[in-house]
């Protein structure tokens, strides 16, 4: 690798490799990832508009905790205990989320839920020092149980119009995309911070700072909600248990 190029080499590297398993994928008569999945409305929707979703989410176990502990002076255990609050609001989820599912459908959920889990991850941008607990931990309780409906949703519509005999092709893929943008979302917030820092000529992070990369993060989660504009009312409803008309048609 070149001297001081090492993340830039090995990016370009890992690009070629895409490019050609690409190619072997598109000829390949079983390929581990096959791309040919992509062509069920359903998946598709599911790893494009999930793969912009997690690249928000992905940033936010990252940002949140250096933001307590950088900016707000918490200890990293007042900052886990904190944090709690969204962990405790995914695991409330569970609870109503097959019954939400079943009463709007895929397609209404994930776009009105995907903006209001969007706008959860920007206004964490907001917060400040001198915010009350009274206001973080239901914030933080509330972007929990949004994301988590989401990530829900999306999982259980990807595979409803998946077969048996392509069922593992499909977690392959769907599986790799996930763990990538995950993965993704800690670089481009990271990016970010770097960036602002490097512009404000300043080695601290301030609260601004972390406003931005939250702003950005969330933009790319918001976007996500493009791919499920293109859904029919009864997508996804052989698992979501809705009727496939509307009940006044």
């Amino acid at each position: 690798l070149l001297p001081g190029h090492g993340p830039q080499a090995l990016m370009g590297f890992g690009a070629i490799l895409l490019y050609f398993y690409v190619r072997h994928a598109r000829t390949a008569r079983d390929p581990i990832l096959d791309f040919r999945l992509l062509r069920i409305e359903t998946f598709r929707a599911g790893v494009l508009g999930g793969s912009l979703f997690r690249i928000g989410v992905g940033a936010v176990p990252f940002l949140t905790p250096l933001l307590f502990q950088l900016d707000f002076g918490m200890s990293a255990f007042q900052s886990g205990v904190l944090t709690c609050a969204a962990a405790a609001g995914a695991i409330s989820m569970k609870f109503p989320a097959a019954r939400l599912i079943r009463n709007f459908g895929f397609r209404h959920l994930l776009l009105v839920n995907g903006v209001l889990a969007s706008a959860s991850i920007a206004a964490l941008g907001l917060l400040s020092p001198s915010t009350p607990f009274a206001l973080v931990i239901p914030l933080l309780f509330c972007g929990g149980f949004l994301r988590s409906l989401q990530f829900t949703a999306m999982n259980a519509m990807s595979y409803a119009d998946i077969d048996n005999a392509a069922m593992s092709h499909a977690t392959s893929l769907y599986t790799v995309a996930q763990h990538l943008s995950l993965s993704a979302g800690v670089a481009l917030a990271a990016f970010v911070l770097e960036m602002a820092q490097t512009w404000n000529g300043d080695l601290t992070l301030a609260v601004a700072d972390f406003a931005a990369a939250f702003a950005v993060v969330a933009l790319f989660a918001v976007s996500s909600v493009m791919n499920f504009t293109g859904l029919g009312y009864d997508a996804g409803a052989a698992v979501s248990g809705r009727p496939s008309r509307p009940l006044d048609e």
